[in-house]
C-alpha cells in the first residue's frame, strides 16, 4: 500500500507540474504535497460513502433515475470494472418534476453545500442545467441526458448516515 500510494502521489505531482509549471512557490508546493499524502485514503472513503448514498437513492420515490459509476446496473459497468479500481465519488440523480422541484430539493439540504466544484473533502451538489451546462440549449442538454431535474452530487468525507439523512430531509420537501 505504501509503494502504491507513493507511485500515486508521484504521478499526480508530475501531472500538476505539467499543468502549472515548475516554479510554484515553496508554500504552495508544501500545501500540495500535504494534500497528496492523504489523497488515496480520502478518495477511498469518498467512494465508499458514494456507494452507500447511491444505493439509498436507488428506487426512492420522487427520483426517476440514479446514475452511479460503480453500480452493477450502470450502462457502462463492464468498462468501469476494467478501468477503475473502485466506484466513483460522484452520484447523479433526477428529481421528478421541473427545475423548481430540483431547486426545492437543493434548498432543503442542510449539510450538503451547493457548489460547482468536484472532489472536495466535503459533499457538494450542483444543478447542471443552470450552472455547468447552462449555455447549452435545452435540446443539446437533453441529448446529453441533462434534464431540468438532474442533480450531480460529489460525495465527501462526512458520515454516510448524515448524508443520507440530509438527502432524505430534502426529498421530503419536494
Amino acid at each position: 500500500l505504501i509503494l502504491a500510494s507513493q507511485a500515486f502521489i508521484e504521478t499526480h505531482v508530475q501531472t500538476f507540474l505539467r499543468q502549472t509549471g515548475p516554479a510554484i512557490s515553496p508554500f504552495n508546493a508544501w500545501v500540495m504535497l500535504k494534500a497528496l499524502e492523504t489523497l488515496p485514503l480520502r478518495v477511498r472513503q469518498q467512494a465508499h460513502n458514494a456507494a452507500i448514498v447511491a444505493e439509498w437513492l436507488a428506487g426512492r420515490p420522487g427520483l426517476s433515475r440514479v446514475i452511479f459509476p460503480g453500480a452493477k446496473n450502470h450502462p457502462q459497468a463492464e468498462i468501469i470494472a476494467r478501468q477503475m479500481t473502485g466506484p466513483s465519488t460522484l452520484v447523479a440523480f433526477e428529481v421528478e418534476g421541473s427545475k423548481e422541484a430540483a431547486f426545492r430539493f437543493l434548498n432543503g439540504l442542510k449539510l450538503i453545500r451547493i457548489s460547482n466544484n468536484l472532489g472536495d473533502a466535503k459533499s457538494l451538489i450542483v444543478h447542471p442545467a443552470t450552472t455547468t451546462h447552462q449555455r447549452f440549449s435545452p435540446e443539446i442538454r437533453a441529448s446529453m441526458g441533462i434534464s431540468d431535474g438532474l442533480i450531480r452530487l460529489s460525495v465527501g468525507l462526512e458520515h454516510a448516515d448524515d448524508l443520507v439523512a440530509d438527502l432524505e430531509r430534502a426529498l421530503a420537501g419536494v
